[in-house]
This record gives structure tokens, sequence and C-alpha cells, in this order.
């Protein structure tokens, strides 16, 4: 029986979903998008999860870019739905999720990494959109590279279709952080720990609102969020951390 192309596993609080194609450089499949919106789902009414990681198996990629399967145009076509799906489940998710860059990531999986929150890689990791080389483009995720990055650099990026380093990468502010891959798992797994101590219906609300905000005018993205402050402020998380402030204690969250 084949190894299932995703792994899917709860502990501390943090849900980790890892792409298990290491000798497809893991490549996303059509199976791999399924399990990972099944997973995502389950996630995310699963009370004993807050935070999501996102990581490939092994130490060569993170994700080498989709791996749709089929030569028929109606199979194809129906990849690329499923995987602009996916995209569009994980940039508005209402839990922090967290990209672990464990290699290479190219192509579709630069959108898949695009759409998390928070990016740690390695640095010696190695990014970059090559469709141009093979003439074809990056339509689903320029939307995601668009909103990441500076236009120009996102343009020179995808017009020469030429590799990045971890370095040029966190300048142009496709990835978070770059750290040596010795200290990968520990940069991880500190930042996974301080996301899950923060309170869930905070987290939830403030992500809902900083995405929906982001394409609005000035002035009525201040009126959205001053309606959304007040929401938050509402919740019993709130009230609970505000009274440990000021009782000098740790705070309680519920995700109520």
């Amino acid at each position: 029986m084949s190894e299932p192309h995703l792994l899917y596993h709860v502990e501390n609080k943090v849900a980790s979903l890892t792409i298990n194609r290491a000798e497809r450089r893991n490549a996303i499949s059509i199976e791999t998008i399924n399990l990972l919106l099944q997973h995502l789902d389950e996630a995310e009414t699963d009370p004993a999860v807050r935070v999501i990681l996102i990581t490939g198996a092994g130490d060569k990629a993170f994700c080498a870019g989709a791996d749709l399967g089929g030569h028929a145009d109606g199979k194809i076509q129906a990849g690329f739905q499923s995987y602009a799906q996916l995209l569009k489940r994980l940039s508005g998710y209402p839990k922090p999720v967290v990209a672990r860059v464990n290699g290479a990531c190219m192509a579709g999986g630069m959108g898949f990494m695009l759409a998390c929150d928070i990016v740690i890689a390695r640095n010696d990791a190695k990014f970059g959109t090559p469709e141009v080389n093979v003439g074809l483009w990056p339509m689903m995720i320029g939307a995601l590279i668009y909103r990441n990055t500076l236009r120009k650099k996102a343009m020179e990026m995808v017009l020469l279709g030429e590799k990045l380093n971890a370095d040029q990468a966190r300048e142009m502010g496709l990835i978070t952080r770059a750290v040596p891959p010795d200290h990968l798992d520990q940069e991880v797994n500190r930042v996974l720990q301080s996301l899950a101590q923060k309170s869930p219906a905070g987290m939830k609300i403030g992500k809902e609102a900083f995405y929906a905000m982001a394409d609005m005018p000035f002035e009525q993205a201040v009126d959205f969020l001053s309606g959304k402050i007040a929401e938050v402020a509402s919740t019993e998380d709130a009230r609970e951390g505000i009274t440990a402030f000021i009782e000098k204690r740790k705070p309680v969250f519920t995700g109520k």
C-alpha cells in the first residue's frame, strides 16, 4: 500500500501538515490538495488546534510546484481549479498558518508558501518562478506574489525565471525569516508555541480584519477596523487578557 501524499498530526495545540512526496520533491498532487483541504477543515473546528504548520518531507524541497497529472485538458483544468481553491482556503484561514521551508520552493510551491501567514526558511533554500522558461506564466500564484512584494521586484522574478536565495527572498518580502538549517526546527517550534499561547478568538477576528481591509481605501479601512476592535474587545478572551495583565499573570484563553 502506497504512502499517503500528506501526513497529518496534532500535538501541543499545533496541527502539522507534511507533504509526503520527497521522491517528487514534494510536488502538490490532486490527492495532496484534497487531503490538505480535508485536514484544514478538520483543524478549523478542532478546539485542540490553535496553529497550523505546513512543511515538506525530507530536506531537499518544501514544494517543487504542482504535479496535477494527466494530459486531458479537463483533468488539467480541474487540477488548476483545485489548486486555486487551496490558495483561497489558506489565505483566508482563521487560525495562524506557519510554513516551514525545509528546501527548494518553486513555481506552485511559491503560491502555497505565500498563502501562509509566517514563513520560516532554511538560509540555503532556493526560491523561484521558473514557469517562463518553459513558455508558461505563474498565473494564480501571481495574485499572492503581487500582494507580498514590491511590484517591480515581483515582475523581475517572474520575467527572468531565475532562482533566488533566501536572503533575496527575505528582502523581497517573500519569506519572514531565514535561519541556518540546524536552527530551523528550534526557530519554528519557538514561533509555533508563541502563537499557540495567543487568544484564538482574537487571532480569528484579527486575521479576518487584516486581510479584509487590505484592498480597501484608507478611510473605509479605518471605519471597518473601528468596528472590528469593538468586536474583539467584547470577547471573553479580551476580558481575560486585560484582567491577567492587571493581575500580572499569564492569561488563560478559551477562544470565546
